[in-house]
């Protein structure tokens, strides 16, 4: 098995930050949130980087990032919904841990976020437009890299948590 890290992928408003913190505590792993680590490491939110640097300067961050925290061994990481973008972060997480895909529907993604005012790529526009132009560029790079995917409609984080578990510990990790 690849390394001893458990990778969390999927779209905003997937629950991968609630169900990461969840899972880590069951598995005495520690729990990182990859966005938070960006902020961590430069002082300022991501709102901030994407008003100054643009998309494409927050995602050379998060390549660095995903870069550094994949390495880390014994470890839950939850990564941000765009994180698949980059072809050398799904190369990074495909081979350095077991990764999961948290399939959330559109609907669910929105009444999620519909109230959150920390998500630069919902800032402008129609946000089920948005979060529906983003799941079809991005469901089939989730899948990529995905060891396992689960559907996250319907389900609270303890009972999604100890289905990662279960398959982890089928996987053998």
């Amino acid at each position: 098995m690849r390394g001893d890290s458990i990778f969390l992928v999927g779209p905003m408003g997937a629950g991968k930050t609630t169900i990461g913190k969840k899972l880590a505590e069951q598995r005495g792993l520690r729990f990182i949130d990859s966005d938070h680590e960006i902020e961590a490491r430069t002082g300022v939110d991501i709102a901030f980087i994407f008003e100054k640097e643009g998309e494409s300067g927050f995602r050379k961050r998060e390549q660095h990032a995903i870069e550094d925290l994949t390495t880390e061994r014994g470890i839950v990481l939850a990564t941000g919904g765009g994180a698949v973008l980059m072809p050398e972060n799904r190369t990074h997480l495909k081979s350095r841990g077991f990764v999961v895909y948290l399939h959330a529907s559109v609907s669910q993604q929105f009444t999620r976020v519909e109230r959150s005012d920390n998500r630069p790529l919902l800032a402008h526009g129609d946000r089920r437009e948005t979060l529906t132009r983003l799941f079809a560029e991005r469901d089939p790079l989730y899948r990529e890299v995905a060891d396992l995917v689960l559907d996250t409609d319907g389900k609270n984080a303890k009972q999604l948590a100890r289905e990662i578990e279960l398959a982890v510990m089928a996987a053998g990790a």
